[in-house]
This record gives structure tokens, sequence and C-alpha cells, in this order.
């Protein structure tokens, strides 16, 4: 793609999450998260290939579902109660449209079945950036809007968590599974958004360094399924002795960064006497933990047929830029012992 339009497009994709995150009217907003979402398309779309045009237009479709949604429950908001304001929302009928507008953007159960199925058409770099960046946009929005309906959170995150659990279990596809990843962590964030925004951010930012994590590893060895992880030591051994902590972190295990959310959660959802609640998604966990030992396992524990032409990869030095990817392997990994100092400027 040519320089300049990739400049274009990437300075688009900015500005329409800076509209969303300093917006306080509701046209507003909706204009930013279309431009965001114009903005990536040429993106997704830029490799011709029949799979990615597939998912370019599986994602428009979704996305612009989303916003019209998003659109007609502001209208119905002024129609309702003559105020435009985003922090000023006060009938529960536009809140709740608006929530399951939102939801469906960034892809919570039980509308999350577009998001598997674009990240596989894409390719990694575009797929990370639909992975973090894009969420954060709707994300400001549902912490501005604060909703009021505690029932329909606490369904959305649940069902998030089961669905990223059960429907990872049988991937053999590296994007599918980080999209059920994806899905699962946005359910624990959902989950304690009416108690806790703040923690809601904390989990949102740890969720982003062990992705940004764990598709950097993946692309620098090239890798989409779970069979070509296998021949990843002969390119970068070291690395791939770390990827299985990278992965165990995203699981949620202590003592990794993964487990501070899991455990701050659970502990908020505990002392809002909903430890049913919590019960169930400390077990979804675990469906989460099964796939990541999966890929763990096929990538440190099996070793591939090798021949003396297979050892050589590691001997040349590699083209890509690997430095963003050593700090925030580093981070997804050692920052557990930071808690007491993310509690404390959690509580207000």
């Amino acid at each position: 793609m040519n320089p300049y339009i990739l400049a274009i497009l990437l300075f688009g994709l900015g500005l329409g999450t800076t509209i969303t995150f300093a917006s306080s009217h509701w046209l507003l907003a909706w204009m930013g998260l279309e431009m965001n979402t114009l903005a990536i398309i040429p993106l997704m779309a830029q490799h011709h290939h029949p799979r990615a045009v597939e998912a370019t237009t599986k994602y428009f479709l979704t996305q612009a579902t989303a916003a019209a949604m998003l659109l007609f429950a502001s209208v119905t908001n002024a129609w309702l109660s003559g105020q435009w304001d985003i922090q000023q929302m006060t009938h529960p009928l536009p809140i709740t449209i608006i929530t399951l507008a939102l939801a469906l953007k960034i892809g919570l159960a039980p509308v999350h079945a577009w998001l598997p199925e674009v990240l596989q058409g894409l390719d990694l770099t575009v797929g990370l950036i639909l992975s973090t960046w894009q969420k954060l946009a709707p994300f400001a929005l549902i912490l501005q809007i604060n909703p009021t309906n505690s029932t329909i959170l606490i369904i959305l995150g649940l069902t998030s968590t089961l669905m990223g659990g059960w429907g990872g279990l049988n991937q053999t596809q590296l994007r599918k599974i980080l999209a059920y990843s994806s899905i699962a962590h946005l359910g624990w964030m959902i989950l304690v958004l009416q108690f806790s925004p703040s923690l809601t951010l904390l989990t949102l930012l740890t969720y982003f360094v062990m992705t940004f994590s764990t598709f950097l590893v993946f692309k620098l060895n090239k890798a989409t399924t779970i069979n070509t992880l296998a021949t990843s030591w002969t390119k970068a051994p070291l690395l791939t002795s770390l990827t299985p902590l990278i992965l165990l972190s995203l699981g949620g295990l202590p003592p990794l960064t993964g487990f501070m959310p899991k455990w701050l959660i659970l502990q908020e959802l505990a002392k809002q006497d909903l430890a049913l609640t919590a019960t169930v998604a400390a077990l979804s966990a675990l469906l989460s933990l099964y796939f990541y030992l999966r890929l763990s396992y096929a990538m440190t524990l099996t070793m591939s047929p090798n021949n003396l032409s297979g050892t050589t990869p590691w001997r040349l030095s590699s083209t890509q830029l690997t430095l963003p990817l050593a700090i925030s392997t580093t981070m997804a990994i050692c920052l557990l012992p930071l808690t007491p100092a993310a509690t404390a400027l959690l509580t207000p």
C-alpha cells in the first residue's frame, strides 16, 4: 500500500477514536465511530484476497448495523428527554439499545459471531488493530453512559466469558483462538463495569498489552495455525520458551500479569454479593486456559521432524522490529507486583 494512503488511513483511525473520546454529543460520537470504521476498511481489504474482502464486507455490515442502532437510540433519547448529551441518559429504553449496539460493535456474546469470522480473514497486523484499537471508542461510550440496567450487563458478561471459552476449544486457527480470547476478556470487563469502571479500564489495558505481545509473536513466526507453531523453535528458540508465559498470562495464571485483573474482578464481584456470578466467571476462565495450554503444548513440548535445513532460520537475523515485542512481552509477564499500586490508583 502507498505510504501516503496508509498514513491518511491511520490518521483517520486515530482521529475517529479521538473524536469519540472528546464528544459529549451523541451525533459527534456516532461520527467518530463511523470514521473509525471507514478508515480501517481499506486496511482490511488491502491484499485483495477473497477471504479478506469477505471479512471486510462482514465487518462493514455489522458495524453499520451497530452504528444505525446507536443513531436510532440517541434520536429516541432526544425525543423522550430532549437531551443529546451522552452523560444525560435517563430513559431505560435508549440506554438498553445503545448498550446492545456497542456490544455488537466490540463483539460481546451473544452478538459476537462476526468477530472470529472477520479476524480469520485478515492478516495479523490488521487483526491486531481490530482486537485492540477498535475497541477503544465503543468502550469510552460504554463507560460514559454507565448503563443502569445491571442485569443486562451481567448477562452479556457471563455469556461472553462462557462463549469465549467454549468457542475456542476446538479451533486450530490462531486468529480464531485470539478472537474467542478477545470475547472472553471483554466479558470480564463488562461484568465489573457497573461496580468499578476504573477496574474495567485496568483490565482493558492489561488485555491490550498481552494481546499485542501474542500477535507480535505470531507475526514474527508467520504462524496462522497451531501446527505452524511447532516449528517456531528453529526460528526463535528464546522467544519460543517465553511464549507459553505470555499465553498463560492471557489465561490469568499467577504469578503473571494476567492474574491481576481477574483477581481484582472476582474480589469486586464477591464484595457485591455476586458469589454465583464470580464462580461461573472463574470456571469459564478454565475453558480459556485449556486452549492457551494447548497452544503452549504445541509450541514447546512437541518437536516437528527436523533436518539441517530446518535449523538455519535462527542463524539469519530477522528483518522485523523486535523492540515492541520485547517491551510488551516483559509487561505481559512481569507486572503482577504492581497490583498494590494499581489498587491504590483505582480506589477513589
